[in-house]
Formats: C-alpha cells, sequence, structure tokens
C-alpha cells in the first residue's frame, strides 16, 4: 500500500558534484557559529559576574555590552532590510514552514509587553537621575528601538531564504541570535537577584545569601527609592520580566531558522503539504477540551493568587499555602498525562501518512521541546532525592514527592504527543486504498495474440453510481466521517493542554517559588547549591511551557 502525501517544499535536486558555493556552506555556516559562541561566552562572564558581591564588575559595564550589542544588531538589521528591499532577486524563496503567524503573534504581544517594561525602567531610573549613570537610562531606550526594529524584522522576513552575502548574512542573523540570548540571561540573573533579596528579606539569617539584592550595590553607589512612583517602577519591571524572557527566547528561535535557510534552494512549484484551511478556534471540537481547560486555568490563577498572599505568612499559613500549591499541581499535571496518553493511543487508529519532508522549524521544535524538559527533570530528580533520602514523614514530603514524580510523567507523555503530532501529515494525507486495476481471473492459459482483442475487465460492481466528479470524491465521503471523531478529540486535547500549559507557564513566572518556600531541599542541599540549582534550570522549565503552548496551538491547527 502506498502513502501519498500533500506535495510540500522540497529540495532542489541535488548535482552529482558540489559546486564551489556548496562547499563552503558548511565553513560559513561554522564561522558564524564561532562567532556567536565567542560573543556569547563574553556576555555570560559579564553577566554572571556582575551578580556577585566579591567580583569588582559593576552594572554599568554589563548594561555598556548589551547597549552596544543592540545598536549593532539593530543597524544589521536595517542594513539587510535595505538590501533586500534593493535587491528583488535577494531572496528567490520563502519557506513556508517558517515564521507561522501564531508564533510571529507572539512575538509581538511579548514584545508590546518588553516595550512596557522598558518604559518602567526608564521611569525607575530617572527618578533617581542624580546618582545614576547615564548608560542605565540609555540601556532601556535603546532596547526599546532594538526590539521594535527586531520585531518588524522577523515578521516582514521570518521566512527568507537569501541568496546574497551568505556568510556575512550568517554572520549577522548569529549576531542577533546572541544578543537576544544575552538580553533573556540579563534577565533571569536578574530576576534570581531580586527573589534571592525576596527570601532573604523573610528569613532571619541571611548570612548565606551571596547575591546582591540590586546590582547597583555591587558599587556601593545605591540609590535611594523612596518615592511611590519610583517603587510603582520598579516592581512594574521585575513583574514584566517574564514577558522580556519569551520575547528573546522566541526571536532567538526564529533567527536560527532564518540561519539554517540561508542559501537554502527549494522548488518553488509546490506549496506547503501542511498550509492549514480557515479555521475558527473551537470549530470541530467537542469542546469538553476547552471547557475543562478554562476551569482549571481560573482555578490556577485563584492558587496562585493565594499563594502568593499567604506564603510570606506565619509558619502555618505557609505550609497550608503549599499544600494547596502541590494539590492543584498533581491534579493538574495528572490530567494532563492522561490526556497526552490519550491523544497517543488515537494516534495508533489514525490512517495519516508521516511527513518526512524536511523542516527546520520542526527540527528546532523539537530539539527545544527536548532540551528544555531537562532543566524540569534536573529539579524533579533532585526533589525525589531530597524526598526519599531525608524521608520526611508528613503530608508536605508526600506531596513534594508525587508532584516531582508526576512533573517527569508529564513532560514526558506531553512530548510525544506533540512530537508526533508535528510529525503527522495533514487531514487530507490519509493514505487512500486505491487497489490496482483488476486484472482477468480464472484464464490458465493465455493466448497473448488473442489476448489483445478482449474487453477489458468490467469493475466491480458498486452499489452507488461513481459522481461526475470521479472516485476520489467517493473515497472523501467515506474516509472524512470515519477521522472525523479522532481529529475532534485530538483538537480537545491540544487545547486542553494548551490552557493548562498557559497557567503553568504564569505561576512560575509570575515569582511563585515553592522551591524555596518548602524548606526540605533547603536543608537537604543548603541554601547556595540548591538556589543555583533552580536558578539555573527553572528558566528552560519556565520556557518549555511557553514553547510547548505554541507547538500546540500548530497541532490544533493542524488537526
Amino acid at each position: 500500500m502506498s502513502e501519498e502525501l500533500a506535495p510540500g517544499p522540497k529540495e532542489s535536486p541535488p548535482s552529482p558534484w558540489p559546486g564551489p558555493h556548496e562547499v563552503w556552506k558548511k565553513g560559513g555556516r561554522l564561522l558564524s557559529v564561532l562567532l556567536a559562541v565567542n560573543v556569547l561566552l563574553l556576555a555570560c562572564t559579564l553577566i554572571s559576574s556582575g551578580a556577585f558581591n566579591k567580583v569588582a564588575v559593576y552594572d554599568t559595564d554589563v548594561f555598556a555590552l548589551l547597549t552596544t550589542m543592540m545598536l549593532l544588531a539593530a543597524l544589521w538589521i536595517l542594513y539587510y532590510l535595505l538590501r533586500t528591499a534593493r535587491c528583488p532577486d535577494a531572496v528567490p524563496y520563502r519557506d513556508p514552514h517558517a515564521g507561522p503567524i501564531w508564533l510571529r503573534g507572539g512575538l509581538v504581544l511579548f514584545g508590546i509587553c518588553t516595550l512596557v517594561m522598558d518604559v518602567f525602567k526608564t521611569g525607575y531610573y530617572s527618578s533617581s537621575f542624580g546618582c545614576q549613570s547615564a548608560i542605565k537610562i540609555l540601556h532601556p531606550l535603546i532596547q526599546a528601538v532594538f526590539v521594535i526594529v527586531q520585531t518588524y524584522f522577523l515578521w516582514v522576513s521570518a521566512k527568507d531564504c537569501i541568496h546574497v552575502h551568505l556568510d556575512l548574512t550568517r554572520c549577522g542573523l548569529m549576531f542577533t541570535l546572541t544578543t537576544n540570548l544575552a538580553i533573556w540571561m540579563a534577565a533571569v540573573v536578574d530576576e534570581s537577584v531580586h527573589q534571592a533579596h525576596s527570601y532573604s528579606s523573610a528569613q532571619s539569617n541571611t548570612s548565606h545569601t551571596c547575591l546582591t539584592p540590586d546590582r547597583s550595590s555591587v558599587g556601593g553607589d545605591s540609590c535611594p527609592c523612596d518615592a511611590t512612583i519610583c517603587q510603582i517602577f520598579q516592581q512594574g519591571y521585575f513583574y514584566l520580566y517574564p514577558f522580556n524572557i519569551e520575547y528573546s527566547l522566541f526571536a532567538s528561535t526564529m533567527l536560527y531558522v532564518m540561519w539554517k535557510n540561508v542559501g537554502r534552494l527549494l522548488a518553488s512549484s509546490h506549496s506547503h503539504g501542511h498550509t492549514p484551511s480557515r479555521v475558527s478556534l473551537f470549530r470541530e471540537t467537542f469542546f469538553a477540551g476547552p471547557i475543562l481547560g478554562l476551569m482549571l486555568f481560573v482555578v490556577g490563577l485563584a492558587v496562585f493568587i493565594i499563594y502568593e498572599v499567604r506564603v510570606s505568612g506565619e509558619s502555618g499559613q505557609t505550609q497550608q499555602a503549599l499544600v494547596i500549591y502541590y494539590s492543584f499541581n498533581i491534579v493538574c499535571l495528572g490530567l494532563m498525562t492522561l490526556v497526552s496518553l490519550s491523544g497517543s493511543v488515537i494516534y495508533r487508529f489514525d490512517r495519516r501518512a508521516m511527513d518526512h519532508h524536511k523542516n527546520p522549524t520542526r527540527t528546532l521544535d523539537v530539539a527545544l521541546l527536548v532540551g528544555a524538559t531537562l532543566g524540569q527533570y534536573a529539579i524533579s530528580y533532585f526533589s525525589i532525592v531530597a524526598v526519599v533520602v531525608g524521608m520526611p514523614r508528613d503530608l508536605l514530603g508526600g506531596l513534594n514527592l508525587t508532584h516531582a514524580l508526576l512533573m517527569i510523567a508529564q513532560h514526558t507523555f506531553q512530548n510525544l504527543f506533540i512530537i508526533e503530532s508535528l510529525h503527522r501529515g495533514p487531514p487530507g494525507a490519509e493514505p487512500q486504498d486505491t487497489p490496482p486495476k483488476e486484472p482477468c481471473r480464472g484464464l490458465t492459459f493465455a493466448n497473448l495474440d488473442a489476448l489483445h482483442s478482449l474487453p477489458a475487465c468490467p469493475p466491480t460492481p458498486r452499489l452507488v453510481e461513481p459522481s461526475p466528479a470521479g472516485p476520489q470524491e467517493a473515497v472523501d465521503i467515506i474516509s472524512v466521517p470515519r477521522g472525523h471523531w479522532r481529529r475532534q478529540c485530538l483538537k480537545d486535547i491540544s487545547l486542553f493542554l494548551l490552557l493548562c500549559n498557559v497557567i503553568l507557564w504564569i505561576i512560575p513566572a509570575f515569582g511563585a517559588r515553592p522551591h524555596f518556600s518548602n524548606t526540605l531541599e533547603v536543608e537537604f542541599y543548603s541554601y547556595t547549591l540548591w538556589a543555583t540549582i533552580v536558578n539555573i534550570c527553572l528558566p528552560f522549565g519556565i520556557f518549555y511551557r511557553m514553547h510547548a503552548v505554541s507547538s500546540l496551538l500548530e497541532v490544533y491547527v493542524l488537526s
């Protein structure tokens, strides 16, 4: 039985021997990667050094580096846009896989929130202009310009397969990608320092806190922030950090796909096999998934508010807040695990063919899903060891252990469901059972000269005469209702998992840190080691949730 798939964008047939440009393709990529690695290591060194008291690296040094990188990246983007506008033949192909509308829409949304954060940052530093360095005020202004230019660039050029100045383009894209990663790391470090300061303020013993409350205190010239408007600006931009973090990561993924598409040859006569039809939200669903997902979303918001209010109170209220937090997460993760498993079971009965076309976007999505999962895996396994070896005989220890085990299971089965969904063909790609023309039966000997004069064998009798449109329409009439319930179930599953991942992104992204409120791991590993583990691994876990939302939205649209 042959499996046919809707035609997708195909690579141009390779020549018998590579040309000079093809020979240097790997060399050009290697050059751009080496540039990105060196710049990223320099940025990581300065950013991480500026977070510690005993290292003579000031926050002004970090701001100066980031401002310079954003200026250079913005100038290169303007050069790219001007060059492609003047040379129409610079982009002969556009990759239909790259930059889907929901990814670009998310980029615009996070970009707008990042601009609001820059306004708050500018207001905060301007309120104490007399004792602040000029670079601190200039940095958010340059970042706002960079965000605007980059967002427009990715909106209009995310699908480009450029074919001029290949090495320069690769280096420019990699440098811009590195700039976004440096901004991401700076935001993560700032947020970690802020969380460490909040934790140390809530504890009576602060001697173990090695991170400074604010980078401005590294140099010993911290500026007072006593005015109400200054405190509003300060708290506001800290709460908007999650959007800045996600914006940088979204932009990085889109830039990586553009980098992979530099010099790529596509057969322009083919269309994309996964181009979705016109769909509307909640269309062709049973409504069970969206309704249950919305219920968990609302309950999750209530749990988050209760947790934030009670966790900083007395000891009894803190334990109650942790019990509520773990209970909600256990229910949510358990349901997500079962739903992901049911989706994988449904695919066992799905007759859609697998899509084996080359797709850099899908390859990156799978790599990011698997890679980001490792962060949450690490935290969960550290928690399991602390609970099992420490052997706490209380309710909180049991909830913590169950939560860690379910976190591992949920990530595993959700990844399996998403990855298999991304590799499935569209609904029209179901293999058709079209048997070959029936041969004449019952002949034990055939005279070849006389056989040519025999009439063709009559077709198999049918209950209904085929329509003038041909047999394909009849096949569609039979096959569509048969797979209709599967597509409805897959859409419900996708929407349910999407809403659950959104609330599981909101809770840690906006400050919930049960890892420190629950003192089990802190006492088992010591605060310094546990804080290092959480601050390194948790950003990957937060990114995983938002990236899973993007992938699940694609699964929903393509189901």
